[in-house]
């Protein structure tokens, strides 16, 4: 399905001249988010308790708060709500010391006088596990990059592996910034999200390079930009359709999720448009501003095809028995 003209050639290396400067400005911002305030780390990393409360009325968080208080164990809960008035969640710093400890049963029962109320999900996770989780996940998002620059080095000129996973850095801080600014605690969610980023953006990408190189073979005696262009607008109708279908996906799981899965969705949903925007107009400025010369190229092309030709000479005439 196309939604453009065919033959029609959009001249994507000029827009890409603002969007390189628009997406310095957003990288730079999410690093100083990552300095200051910095991630929010959940139970997940941080190790804790967390109570998942619902009321039948909307909860009296000021009672609750004060409640927690007078008991010792409880001072310093966190207690905030959870996508309606009605739910709360409540932070415990520290995990409970015996297994046998029902916390939830006793969180309810300091809480009975505070209103009707059911308990939803108690996590309880200890700090030994919290950062053996910590180093996982980042250990995980760092060979995903490696593993992928390693594949795509393989497949292309080095030119276009590094561009390809400069751009899938640029779209995993972005998205990483954009769970600090919106106070989403840092958690196993956040990190499925950013991997199943790198798989959607390093594809929407490759599929683009591909065709660059198809377009390179076509078009020997254009200019790199023209290539670029021809090959954009190629793929625009691909790109934009994969966007879309993406994008309303998890916006829907945004919108009806609850926010128990926003440290999934809302990653996605802001990876979904940056990745896509990277491959169009990041991905492939940056094989033009790291200077890759088509001569050379062909030549080296050249160069192989003549070396492959001259072995199958030589195999040829040593199966006739002329070597």
């Amino acid at each position: 399905m196309d939604f453009f003209k065919h033959k029609k050639i959009y001249d994507f290396v000029k827009m890409s001249n603002y969007g390189i400067v628009l997406s310095l400005i957003l990288f730079v911002v999410s690093l100083v988010l990552f300095m200051k305030p910095g991630f929010t780390l959940g139970v997940d990393f941080a190790g804790g308790t967390l109570i998942q409360l619902q009321y039948e009325s909307p909860a009296p968080l000021a009672e609750i708060r004060a409640k927690l208080d007078l008991v010792d164990s409880y001072k310093g809960a966190q207690v905030s709500e959870f996508g309606s008035p009605e739910e709360i969640l409540i932070k415990l710093p520290t995990a409970t010391s015996s297994v046998n400890q029902n916390i939830g049963e006793e969180v309810a029962e300091v809480l009975k006088d505070t209103g009707t109320l059911n308990i939803r999900r108690v996590d309880i996770v200890g700090p030994k596990v919290g950062s053996e989780l910590q180093e996982k996940g980042t250990l995980a998002l760092v060979l995903a990059l490696v593993s992928i620059m390693l594949y795509v080095s393989y497949r292309y000129e080095w030119r276009f592996a590094l561009a390809a996973v400069l751009a899938l850095v640029h779209d995993v801080v972005i998205s990483a910034g954009a769970v600090i600014l919106f106070d989403i605690d840092l958690n196993l969610e956040v990190i499925a999200a950013l991997l199943t980023l790198i798989g959607y953006s390093i594809n929407d990408t490759i599929i683009i390079f591909d065709r660059i190189r198809e377009t390179i073979g076509l078009r020997v005696n254009d200019g790199l930009e023209k290539v670029i262009n021809e090959a954009l607008s190629a793929t625009l109708s691909r790109t934009i359709l994969t966007s879309l279908t993406m994008f309303f996906s998890v916006f829907t799981l945004y919108l009806f999720g609850g926010e128990i899965i926003k440290g999934f969705s809302l990653p996605m949903l802001v990876g979904s448009i940056v990745g896509s925007y990277s491959s169009i107009f990041v991905a492939s400025k940056l094989v033009i501003l790291f200077k890759f010369d088509l001569k050379k190229y062909h030549q080296k092309v050249a160069d192989a095809e003549r070396r492959a030709l001259e072995k199958k000479k030589l195999r040829e005439m040593y199966e006739k028995g002329r070597i």
